[in-house]
């Protein structure tokens, strides 16, 4: 089985790792990756779902019962649904960000792309993230694979990071900037 050959690290990469080396033995790696974008997708849109993943309040029975729920909701497929099962039941949902970002960075590795994590105020359709990849592919010169992220504080825009570049056009940053230039 080969690992991650150390690009990524701690809790979150033995987990990553793990799901996608058996992803990847399983021939089963779009499909996890998919399952995880959706679910990185409602992450960001649901406060209910952070919650279920952060509380310490609930048992592993109860957080167990209500990933699932979610899995199936979501549609993700059946290794994507097992492996949260047993974050659940290893009391390690908390970790979950980190692991979708873990086994991203390993995706894409394992398919040659670069990774660019997208800050947007509001999350991207299809369309959207379909043209996002285009653009970058072709100021990059090579494939781009997207780690995506909702962040209401932006107001609007986007933030992009690849490597040690970033583009930062969000709406937040732009309103600072004229403040700062009316202050003189």
């Amino acid at each position: 089985m080969e690992t991650s050959g150390g690009i990524v690290a701690g809790l979150s990469g033995r987990y990553a790792t793990a799901l996608f080396d058996l992803a990847k033995e399983g021939k089963t790696l779009d499909a996890v990756s998919g399952s995880l974008a959706t679910l990185s997708s409602a992450l960001g849109e649901s406060p209910d779902l952070r919650t279920l993943i952060t509380s310490p309040r609930l048992d592993r029975a109860s957080a167990a019962k209500g990933i699932a729920g979610v899995a199936a909701s979501l549609g993700l497929d059946k290794l994507t649904s097992d492996f949260l099962g047993v974050l659940a039941a290893n009391r390690r949902l908390s970790a979950l960000p980190q692991i979708i970002r873990d086994f991203n960075a390993l995706a894409a590795r394992y398919r040659g792309e670069s990774t660019a994590t997208v800050i947007s105020a509001h999350p991207l359709d299809d369309d959207q993230r379909a043209a996002l990849k285009t653009k970058l592919r072709a100021r990059l010169g090579r494939d781009v694979a997207l780690d995506l992220r909702v962040d209401k504080d932006i107001l609007g825009g986007l933030i992009v990071r690849t490597g040690s570049q970033m583009i930062d056009s969000s709406l937040r940053t732009k309103l600072a900037a004229l403040s700062t230039a009316m202050k003189g």
